[in-house]
């Protein structure tokens, strides 16, 4: 496939600026992409507090991204957690001009699906 660059008129050329939100929605796209797993929200007892299931900050070597996530009963932990970080730095870099330094994956536990 070839890549083709458009230069304005002017020759210049702009900037593009992706806000965390951005970010946070593509990695939580890239997790539900991942058969066998939920990304999680917690609220605390309060309920004042919603620790969302993505954390991302802007390093100078590039995004690091921690997710919190749910993996089914009948899926190995190992394997769905290397799926999910691949598939994020994938997602992210494919659709941004971010480079993925780290993704931590968090597994919170285990859910079992009851069958009908």
């Amino acid at each position: 496939m070839a890549y083709f660059k458009k230069v304005p008129a002017g020759g210049n050329e702009g900037q593009i600026n992706y806000g965390e939100g951005v970010v946070d929605n593509i990695i939580l796209i890239a997790v539900e992409e991942v058969q066998g797993i939920t990304a999680c929200l917690f609220e605390d007892e309060e309920k004042k507090h919603k620790r969302k299931a993505v954390r991302v900050t802007f390093e100078k070597d590039g995004i690091h991204a921690d997710i919190d996530i749910m993996v089914n009963a009948s899926y190995r932990v190992s394997d769905l957690a290397f799926r999910v970080q691949e598939n994020i730095k994938h997602n992210v870099e494919a659709m941004t001009n971010y480079h993925v330094a780290n993704v931590n994956v968090n597994v919170l536990g285990v859910y079992f699906e009851e069958n009908n």
